[in-house]
């Protein structure tokens, strides 16, 4: 395969196709930094999305749940070796993504006789400020991008990733408390998963708003927090159940 240069990318467009299809019906998730913290939320059906990965990073994902539970595994492992090897001050995010997780996701999808990751996620880590915090959104070809502070969003439907991202920019406001951010990313997430336009105003005097809530049919809403201001190591707070459907 390796001698034959247009097969090997025929083979790799249509790895890229198979690994979209897979993870279509993904449920989004999404990261934002806030004055009390990063808030990461996701809507799963049982599988957990949102997860700690060490005292100031955490991650959320959609995808394959035995590939979220090897991403995350690997990860773990990159932190606490980071922390042996060095000091727990200095594991970051964007070292774990750069030298531990994008070259083995890039491996894995470009070697064709073996099975893709099926996932797509966000990782970040609290920082003293909120425009110092580290939002990265990672792609199943080890493709990734990084921002400090504001708003991040991944969802397998790449062409409405700008349009959301700007929504939340707009209604989303940094001193704004964890459970309304959540509120309004939740909008989000019906508008994504349903095909409908984002709302042109949001009211976030309603704690769940009925159409939201029967859009969520049981699902259930999971977020965190990594506290910005903690006399604790670990700043990840869960805050299951945030709402419910």
């Amino acid at each position: 395969m390796t001698e034959e240069p247009f097969r090997w990318l025929e083979a790799i467009a249509n790895r890229r196709d198979y690994v979209q299809q897979q993870i279509a019906a993904g449920s989004p998730v999404f990261a934002v930094s806030l004055e009390t913290g990063v808030l990461l939320l996701g809507v799963g059906s049982g599988q957990s999305k949102v997860f700690e990965i060490f005292d100031r990073q955490a991650m959320a994902a959609l995808g394959h749940p035995a590939d979220i539970e090897r991403v995350r595994q690997m990860l773990i492992d990159a932190a606490h070796l980071e922390a042996f090897t060095r000091a727990s001050a200095d594991v970051n995010v964007r070292r774990l993504v750069s030298f531990g997780l994008s070259p083995q996701l890039k491996q894995s999808f470009e070697q064709v006789f073996q099975a893709p990751f099926l996932i797509t996620l966000l990782l970040a880590e609290v920082a003293e400020q909120a425009n110092q915090d580290v939002l990265v959104q990672v792609n199943f070809d080890g493709g990734f991008q990084i921002q400090h502070g504001g708003v991040m969003v991944a969802t397998p439907k790449q062409e409405q990733v700008a349009s959301t991202t700007e929504w939340l920019k707009k209604h989303i406001d940094q001193k704004q408390t964890p459970e309304r951010a959540a509120l309004i990313l939740l909008l989000a997430w019906d508008a994504l998963v349903s095909g409908q336009a984002l709302p042109e105003t949001v009211d976030v005097s309603v704690k769940l708003p009925d159409a939201l809530r029967e859009n969520l049919n049981g699902k259930v809403v999971e977020a965190a927090l990594l506290e910005r201001k903690s006399t604790n190591v670990a700043r990840y707070t869960p805050r299951i159940p945030l709402l419910t459907g």
